[in-house]
């Protein structure tokens, strides 16, 4: 839907409504054709792709228009009466006839769905305008009535019907229904095939664009969740480190003890050491004096042994002096 102040809206007013009187009412897309005016059975393309086609009210004239641009052309200029008849012809496309336009228009849409909006839209549309139509005959026999008894009968009932295209909707050109169907099933298949290897296409890279969003999408998911975990894992490692920090100080003043003690245990090992070798020395002096000693021992027992055996020797001698005498 175009808002009144759209850059498509102004471009339209300005190319076919100069006063800036009409707005749009409804835009939709589709592949726009126009009836061939020399054969009056073939199709021919009033555009080479997709083009906003919109529906235009003129609130001055009370009026309903068609109007489609492509570029700077525009295919499509029709003002929509009680008389016209939009048709769905397939699925996918839709046609109406335009008396003063001297053609058909066909639209060729992309789904069911556009069609059905655009052939609901145009049957609104024409019943405006038909209920618009029945209006301006009521004032105009109103203002007939009034002339005929004043004694000056015009015949604008004729004129009204023939601007609002009663009777100018029975066109010659218009192909019969048995051409126009045939015509109708070839556009349909060209249409198909337009759309099956063109937006059947279009689909396809864009499913596979949407694959490999999808394939992305299913890394990022297994990649968030191992962060998530790794989140995890490290939040658990800082709250235990956070737990062994809390014993950090107490850890700290026991080492700190522990250090003390091994200071002490060290000194005291020194002194230890220093009273070892002081015994160790003095053990040694033990050993060298009592070698010495048992040197002058040996000597001392060698001399006393020395004497005893010349003490004998005097015994024995006194012992002979005592036997002598």
């Amino acid at each position: 839907m175009l808002t009144p102040y759209s850059p498509l809206s102004l471009s339209l007013s300005l190319s076919l409504s100069p006063s800036l009187r009409e707005q749009p009412i409804f835009t939709t897309r589709a592949h726009v054709f126009q009836i061939d005016p020399t054969t009056k059975k073939n199709w021919v393309p009033a555009s080479k792709q997709a083009v906003t086609v919109s529906y235009f009210y003129d609130s001055t004239r009370n009026s309903y228009r068609i109007i489609s641009v492509d570029g700077s052309k525009v295919i499509i200029n029709s003002t929509i009466t009680p008389n016209m008849t939009f048709t769905k012809t397939s699925q996918k496309f839709g046609q109406w006839a335009d008396s003063r336009a001297n053609t058909v228009f066909g639209l060729g849409f992309a789904s069911e769905q556009q069609l059905a909006k655009f052939a609901e839209k145009f049957q609104e549309v024409k019943e405006a305008a038909k209920l618009a139509r029945d209006k301006s005959q009521e004032k105009t026999e109103t203002s007939s009535n009034y002339s005929q008894e004043s004694g000056r009968a015009t015949p604008s009932t004729n004129k009204a019907s023939s601007m609002n295209g009663t009777d100018d909707e029975k066109i010659s050109h218009v192909p019969d229904n048995t051409v126009l169907k045939s015509e109708n099933d070839r556009l349909k298949t060209a249409i198909e095939q337009r759309y099956s290897h063109t937006y059947i296409s279009e689909l396809e890279v864009q499913c596979k664009e949407m694959n490999k969003e999808k394939e992305r999408n299913a890394q990022l998911t297994v990649r968030v969740q191992q962060l998530e975990t790794e989140i995890q894992d490290k939040e658990q490692e800082l709250e235990n480190l956070r737990k062994q920090a809390e014993i950090i100080p107490q850890l700290m003043a026991e080492c700190e003890s522990v250090s003390a003690k091994l200071q002490a245990a060290e000194l005291a090992n020194k002194e230890s050491r220093g009273k070892v070798a002081t015994l160790q020395g003095e053990v040694e002096d033990s050993r060298q004096k009592h070698g010495h000693m048992k040197t002058e021992l040996k000597k001392f027992m060698d001399v006393l042994d020395g004497k005893i055996d010349e003490l004998h020797e005097v015994r024995q001698g006194l012992s002979k002096l005592g036997i002598d005498n």
